[in-house]
């Protein structure tokens, strides 16, 4: 649903999502496909896209174009589901930037790691303008760019901070880190790593198997991410620090 704070959930929906569809167009002539995005910590969004595809070509030509990101229903009825609609340019990732950026992509899809490095694929970055929230019946939001993306000093500051904590993470509190996984949908037991981090939340994998543990609020700092990982540990096992 809409809540207090609608550009955080939209950004939890879009970091979330293991795919979404791609809206391009040509001529006039519109055009939609499947694809997997991943995101950055100013929440642009990741796409591995081969050469050989409709859709590459026309992004090419037009590089304006929206990608649509679905929840899951509560009820029966689909029109229940929480959705963003994304819009914004997109433009393929220049080269310096592109091993920092692979390696984040595959983090969401590791089991992308087949077909990445294939000649015809390259990896593409969607810079969003604009949002359209919807938080299921007839609840509707639109989110200019200002006030859907992160604020700047904390996806930096995460940014600087990340690989440590990661690291921390998963060599120090691994037991942590299995029960934030475990009590996760779709969760279980198993050595789940802490792989990605941004002020929204961050991504746990189990070989191709990846989670998105949602932080209850926007982590503007290491102190903060520090707080929710406490507060989702114990939430998943009493006890646990």
């Amino acid at each position: 649903m809409v809540t207090d704070n609608p550009a955080f959930e939209a950004r939890r929906l879009v970091r979330g999502a293991a795919s979404a569809v791609l809206a391009t167009q040509a001529a006039g002539q519109p055009f939609a496909s499947l694809v997997t995005p991943a995101t950055t910590g100013d929440l642009s969004v990741l796409l591995l896209l081969s050469s050989l595809s409709e859709h590459t070509r026309q992004l090419r030509a037009e590089p304006r174009c929206a990608v649509f990101f679905q929840g899951q229903a509560a009820e029966a009825n689909p029109q229940t589901a929480p959705r963003v609609t994304l819009t914004g340019l997109a433009a393929a990732v220049p080269g310096p930037e592109v091993p920092a950026l692979k390696a984040r992509f595959l983090a969401k899809h590791p089991y992308a790691a087949l077909y990445a490095d294939f000649g015809d694929f390259a990896l593409w970055r969607v810079s969003p303008a604009a949002a359209q929230l919807v938080g299921g019946f007839a609840r509707a939001l639109r989110l200019r760019g200002a006030e859907l993306l992160p604020d700047p000093a904390a996806v930096a500051g995460l940014a600087a901070a990340e690989q440590g904590i990661l690291d921390h993470m998963n060599a120090d509190h691994a037991a942590a880190v299995a029960a934030i996984a475990a009590g996760l949908p779709g969760g279980g037991d198993g050595a789940w790593r802490m792989v990605a981090l941004d002020p929204d939340g961050a991504d746990l994998a189990l070989g191709e198997r990846v989670l998105r543990l949602n932080f209850s609020a926007p982590a503007d700092g290491p102190e903060a991410v520090r707080a929710e990982l406490i507060r989702a540990a114990r939430g998943a096992r009493p006890g646990l620090a």
